[in-house]
């Protein structure tokens, strides 16, 4: 019995073993996700091209990816959340943090991935950093001529104003 690789506690024969082997697909985004991160860790390279949107295989460098599985020490996978991709689903995002080594270096990669259904079988389209936020303005903006908000009586930009511009 051996552990799987995404960090299920489940058996790899009975978690990400059979996608890999093509024997069951992945019910849900998330699913494959997992799948995915276990095929990094095993070397499974036929699994990760497979299991990418037939729109953007033509875009996978083989060899980086080999590179990146090979060289590094996969470290564990924490699923942060899900928008979509249940199995009645077409589409689905899932947010995610891979812990890795290489190098002698940890690192931990932060990602929401973007999950299709093609032919009726999920499939990785893209993705794009997580844990960026935007920043909002919550207060109103200060003006160069309006009064400075420490109340000095000043205008901003005679008072705290010209202290930032100095910095």
């Amino acid at each position: 019995m051996t552990d799987c690789p995404c960090s299920s506690g489940l058996d790899y024969e009975k978690c990400c073993g059979p996608l890999h082997r093509g024997t069951r697909v992945a019910r849900t985004a998330a699913e494959l996700m997992r799948a995915r991160y276990s095929a990094y860790a095993l070397g499974e390279l036929d699994f990760l091209v497979e299991s990418t949107h037939p729109s953007n295989r033509k875009e996978i460098d083989r060899n980086a990816m080999r590179a990146w599985s090979r060289e590094s020490t996969w470290n564990g996978l924490e699923i942060l959340g899900t928008d979509g991709g249940a199995e009645d689903d077409d589409l689905g995002h899932v947010e995610f943090k891979v812990r890795y080594s290489r190098d002698a270096e940890e690192h931990e990669h932060h990602e929401i991935a973007e999950f299709r259904k093609h032919d009726g079988a999920w499939r990785f389209v893209d993705g794009k950093p997580g844990g960026v936020k935007t920043f909002v303005r919550t207060e109103p903006k200060v003006g160069r001529n309006d009064p400075c908000p420490c109340g000095s009586g000043k205008k901003y930009k005679k008072c705290c104003g010209a202290k930032s511009s100095q910095a």
